[in-house]
């Protein structure tokens, strides 16, 4: 059981990377967006996101416990679950895209308020409620991004 919680909390291994594994699990979580987008199904990237934050939170707490610590670096589907909310009902070209994604990494590693309050929630929720929250702001901000280019263009 512990293989199955490793492997979901380092995001198939993308954690264990030596260099930067929170960017390498976006990449996994942007990967994962745009392949449920290929089915052109508008309910299954929220559902991607339900199943990706429940086995979060389960892996992510056998994580704490199985490195003895809150938050291990190794533990990267928080930030799978992050990227998919960043992009979540997203229709833009790949360079908005690339600009979600490089807002949600600054709304994760800065963590705005309230998202560095909410990575102190105790095990999995806490591990994956702070991505969630940086998700939502990158969500937002690429959205007011975008709307602005509209307006400023016309």
């Amino acid at each position: 059981m512990r293989q199955l919680a490793m492997f979901v909390w380092t995001a198939g291994y993308s954690g264990l990377v030596p260099i930067a594994p929170g960017t390498a699990g976006s990449v996994v979580g942007l990967a994962l967006a745009l392949s449920a987008r290929l089915l052109n199904q508008l309910w299954v990237e929220p559902l991607l996101i339900l199943v990706v934050v429940a086995g979060g939170v389960w892996s992510a707490s056998k994580a704490e416990d199985y490195y003895g610590h809150k938050d291990p670096g190794q533990v990267v589907i928080d930030e799978v679950a992050g990227m998919l909310l960043t992009v979540l009902w997203i229709d833009a070209s790949m360079g908005w895209i690339a600009v979600g994604f490089l807002l949600f990494r600054c709304f994760d590693v800065f963590k705005p308020f309230p998202v560095n309050r909410i990575e102190q929630v105790s095990g999995g929720w806490g591990v994956i409620g702070d991505d969630l929250a940086a998700g939502l702001y990158a969500n937002c901000t690429l959205r007011i991004l975008m709307w602005l280019s509209v307006v400023i263009a016309a």
